[in-house]
Order: structure tokens, then sequence, then C-alpha cells
């Protein structure tokens, strides 16, 4: 038994699908433009998770998807999987919002490999399930559908179910959506987001009915926010323990760091579930492993690059040869991405021009941790063209960045951000689109080590950067604000980049990768 504390992992994974395969837990989120994409968790206690696989480590190879040229997938790609386990297949469904596809892999063993097909239609937020022979999908957003699904799952069943069964009837900030679907003790539920009428705040919803058929019933079943900011938590999924407990994960907004999951334990009252205690999520309870004496890889983690797949296995190294809690931001061209194990570098060459960071193509990124984090690397610069930005930043559309820069053939160290001003998580606006250059420093050398601090406490999501000289680290430039926006519509993260402005074929180098907890 365990004693834990919400929320249960303090990093950005949002929309979460959770399953239990005899004694293992595994788990599903959003991953949108980051690639390899469509991550699975694994646990023996629902409370601690490590990386286990990636579903693809490319999607359709769009040039969006590849970041070419001006085009992007940002706040698009793939959104909330759909993970179930039938007759002894994986399967895993989601759409992208920039192909309007949407995708159901399967698998006969969660690690893979994934062979991916097509679902004919564009279905929001799908949920599978699978009741005896018959597969069904439920999806939308304030209509919710439910679509039978033809017996190879490539569309709909012809004369098959197709219905509404739950509508957004009241004016709300958010209508239904995010759909979970489950068959239970002869009941089927359906698991709902949906935001309050009177103001912004996630909530989660229930409906039920004792067939497919028939009307579903229900309301609101959690309302609460931790105690934190007025952030509500809702959307995800429920699972069975092996001794007949329940639990959901659902994930509630941290600001600027992103969406976080939160497990709460479930009983049922008549039928109905019911979330928590008093309508509260307890944030200390007792929960049992299958595998007590387990020691989980963690999802954040330094990185000296002299590790590989060939001595630690394809799980901790399934990031194109990196390290698994590395992601590529958009698809990588991996003939500009060198990494020699024998002296840890990474080398990234520029191949397009960019007009700002958001841009820049073969960009390593990591999540970053509530409620701060510090990320350092050494940068050389040997490589670098006239007009070449290279550093480490914190990635979103109001980025942050500390790099050496090449200008006219002397170096500087340059921090520069885009700043919003607009709290709100809206788009970014145009005119606050211009990316801002707040301080240089000129400098001698080839080698540099820089450093990003960042603070998510209460929502405070603030960067600032530096740079080490003459035995102390020195502030560069002002503290950036950090946003959470629509735009990209995920968390802060960091990012090693190099980009080019005037010229490409510059390079960069990188070396030891220091994650600390702030």
């Amino acid at each position: 038994m365990r004693n834990q504390i919400n929320p249960i992992m303090k990093l950005d994974y949002p929309d979460p699908d959770v399953i239990r395969v005899e004694d293992t837990y595994y788990m599903v989120s959003t991953t949108m433009y980051f690639m390899p994409g469509c991550e699975i968790l694994r646990s023996f206690d629902l409370v601690n998770w490590e990386h286990f696989t990636y579903v693809y480590d490319t999607l359709d190879q769009t040039s969006a998807q590849k970041l070419e040229g001006q085009s992007n997938i940002y706040g698009k790609g793939m959104w909330a999987a759909s993970l179930r386990f039938h007759q002894e297949m994986f399967y895993l469904c989601f759409v992208a919002n920039d192909t309007q596809k949407t995708y159901l892999y399967r698998a006969k063993e969660i690690k893979g490999p994934w062979k991916k097909s097509f679902i004919e239609g564009f279905y929001h937020d799908p949920s599978l399930l699978f009741d005896g022979d018959h597969a069904y999908l439920v999806y939308g957003n304030t209509n919710i559908h439910l679509l039978q699904l033809n017996k190879e799952l490539t569309g709909p069943m012809e004369g098959g179910l197709n219905r509404i069964i739950v509508s957004e009837e009241q004016v709300s900030f958010l209508g239904y959506e995010g759909s979970h679907l489950y068959k239970i003790n002869g009941y089927y539920y359906l698991f709902l987001i949906h935001s309050l009428s009177e103001r912004w705040r996630r909530v989660e919803a229930c409906f039920y009915a004792d067939s497919l058929e028939g009307e579903f019933v229900g309301s609101d079943v959690l309302n609460d926010d931790l105690g934190y900011c007025d952030q509500g938590v809702a959307q995800g999924g429920i699972v069975e323990t092996k001794d007949g407990n329940w639990y959901g994960i659902l994930f509630q907004d941290r600001g600027a760091v992103g969406r976080i999951p939160v497990l709460i334990p479930v009983s049922w009252k008549n039928h109905v579930p019911v979330f928590g205690e008093a309508g509260k999520i307890p944030e200390h309870f007792s929960i049992k492993s299958t595998r007590p004496d387990y020691t989980y890889r963690p999802l954040i983690q330094s990185d000296d690059f002299k590790g590989s797949a060939e001595e630690s296995g394809i799980e901790e190294y399934g990031c194109f040869g990196f390290k698994s809690v590395w992601q590529f931001n958009h698809e990588p061209q991996l003939s500009l991405v060198q990494c020699d194990r024998t002296k840890g570098t990474v080398q990234i060459t520029t191949g397009k021009l960019c007009e700002n960071l958001t841009q820049a193509a073969n960009m390593l990124t990591q999540r970053m941790l509530y409620p701060g984090c510090i990320g350092e690397v050494t940068v050389n610069t040997e490589g670098l063209k006239d007009g070449d930005y290279a550093g480490i930043c914190t990635l979103q559309s109001c980025f942050g960045l500390v790099a050496v820069t090449k200008q006219d053939g002397k170096q500087y160290l340059s921090m520069q951000h885009r700043y919003s001003g607009d709290a709100s998580i809206m788009v970014l606006r145009e005119e606050l689109s211009e990316t801002k250059e707040e301080e240089v420093v000129l400098v001698e050398g080839n080698e540099f080590r820089l450093r990003v601090k960042v603070d998510f406490t209460e929502q405070k999501d603030e960067a600032e950067f530096f740079y080490w000289q003459d035995g102390m680290w020195k502030k560069i430039g002002c503290t950036h604000s950090l946003f959470f926006k629509i735009d990209h519509f995920t968390g802060c993260r960091f990012g090693l980049v190099n980009y080019a402005t005037k010229e490409t074929g510059g390079y960069a180098t990188f070396s030891e990768f220091r994650y600390l907890e702030s």
C-alpha cells in the first residue's frame, strides 16, 4: 500500500487514456506535433509511470509535419487517443487535425510493431468500444455521436447504429467532448469533459444507459480544482485494478507547464460512478502496486549523449536512437543530426532559413517539470555561419531563447523572446508575433555553457536565461513570461536548437545536457 499526493506526475501528459492488462497499466496521451509520437507509458501502481514505447516515428511525412518552409502542425497532429485491448490485440485510435484523418493502429504486443490503418471519416476525440463481436466509436463536440463500425474497422457499418446519444443543452465555454465509453456490469458509461456555463472551469460528466439503443442519462460527477487556481480536473479514462478497485486518471491545467494527470479513486453507488470523496479529490490515499519493488525510469533526464539502445534497450532509447525522454519538434531530418556517442556530442546542422525559432527544424525537446526546473547545456559554435543562432530555448508560441549568434564575423550571446501580454489561452496575436532581442553580449571562444530556469509556481510562469562566465551564472536579458496558448496547445519545453537566418549549412555541437529540479 502506498500513500500518494496528487498530481501523480508533474509533467504535460494531457488527454490520458489508461488500460490494465494482467498486472500492468498502460497510458497514452496527446503528443501532437512531437516526433516520435503517441507515447505509451507503463505503471504497476497507477502512480509512478515510465516511458514504454512510441507508436510511430513519423505520421504521414507531409511538408507541414516536417516543418518545411513556414508550414507546421503546431496545435495539430495526434490528439486524444483511445487505447484498448481486445481479443489479444492492442488498438489505438486517434485523429490528426492537420490531415483530418482518423488513424487506427493495432499490435499484438504493446511495444509493437504497430500496424497503421485508417477509419473512413473524421471523428473528434474518438473512443473505441468493443462489445462482443461489434465495434463502435463515440466522438464529437457538444453533440456526442455513437457510430457502429464495420467488421474490418475501416469505416461505418452500412445500416449500423448511428445516433447522437448526448447533447450539451446549456451554453458553455466548452461543450461536451473528450469521450471515453466503457461497458461495465451490463451498463454503458460515457465519460465527458465540458465547462461550467457561467465561467471557464473544466468539469467531468458521466452518462449511462443499459443498452446502446437506450437513453443515456447522467450529469456532472466531478467539479473540483485540488485547491489550485480554480483549474478544474477532467477528461481521461478509468481503469479497474486486479482486486476490483476503480480509479480515474484525468488532467488539470497548470498554466504554461501544460496539463498534468491526476489520479482519483472511483466508487459506485446505484450504478453511478462517484469520483473522489464528498466531491473532492483526495491528495493522499492508498493504492497497491502489482510489483512493489520495481524501479521506474524517470520521464525527464540529464543526458551525456553517450548511451545507446544497444546498451540499454529501445524502451530507454526510443527517440531515433536518443533517450526516450527526448522528442523532436516535428519530424526530424536525421541526416542533419549527428550524435557521437564516444565524445558525447550532438551536432545539429541547419538546412533551411528561418524567420524565428518556431520554424527551426531538428530541435530536441524535453517536457518541463512543475513547479520549476532548470536546463543547462554546453554549445560549441565553431561551425556556425553568419546569422545562425544556437542555444537552449523555452519552446512555445511565446518562446524565449539564450543563444550564441554569429553576426558579421563576430560572436554574441543573445537573449530574445516573443511576448504576449495576453494571459488567455487564445492564439498569439499577429501584432505580437515578432521576435524581440532584449540583450546581446560580445563574446570570444567557441564553447559556452547556457542555462534556462523556469518557475511555474501558482501560474507564475516565468523563465530566466543565463550564461556561465568567470565562475558564475550571469543573467542575460529580461525575465520572460510564459503562456499556454492553443496555437501550440502543449506545455512549455526545453529545446536544443540551431537555426539559420542568412545561409544554411552551419552547425552547432551540443553536449552535457543537465536537467535539475528547482
